[in-house]
C-alpha cells in the first residue's frame, strides 16, 4: 500500500508526541490510535499503518537478543546488561537465551546490529575470505 506524504508527515508527528523523553510510551502509544480512529479523518488507515511501521521499527531497535550455549552467571549478565544499554541507551530490552548449537561464546543481537564471536561464524568468514 502506498501511503501518501500526508500521510507519512501525520504518523511521524503522532510518534514524535508518543516519544516524550526518547522512548515510546505505551500509554500515548494506545491513547493516539485510539484519538485517530475516534476522529477518523481522511486517510487515518493510511497514517495508521505508517505509524505502526515507525512503532515497529522503534521496537526492533530497542530490543537486543543474547545468545550463548550455556546459561550465564547474574553477574555477567549485569555486566551485559550495562554495557549495552552505555552503548545504546536506556529502554533497551534484553532477553538472555540458551542455543546450544553456538560453538564457542555469544552472539549478540541489538536491532539489526549482530556481534557474533562464535566460532561458526569465525569459520564461515574464513570460508567467505578463500
Amino acid at each position: 500500500m502506498k501511503i501518501p506524504k500526508q500521510a507519512r508527515r501525520q504518523a511521524r508527528q503522532l510518534f514524535r508526541v508518543c516519544r516524550p523523553q526518547g522512548l515510546l510510551d505505551d500509554t500515548r502509544v494506545r491513547a493516539a490510535v485510539t484519538a485517530v480512529l475516534d476522529r477518523r479523518p481522511r486517510g487515518f488507515q493510511a497514517v495508521l499503518a505508517e505509524f505502526q511501521r515507525l512503532v515497529k521499527l522503534d521496537l526492533t531497535r530497542r530490543s537486543a537478543r543474547v545468545e550463548s550455549p550455556a546459561p550465564l552467571a547474574p553477574e555477567f549478565q549485569e555486566r551485559i546488561k550495562a554495557n549495552l544499554t552505555q552503548h545504546y541507551g536506556a529502554g533497551l530490552l534484553i532477553e538472555f537465551a540458551q542455543n546450544p548449537a553456538l560453538l564457542g561464546v555469544l552472539r549478540i543481537r541489538v536491532g539489526s546490529d549482530v556481534y557474533d564471536g562464535s566460532i561458526q561464524a569465525r569459520l564461515t568468514a574464513l570460508e567467505q575470505a578463500l
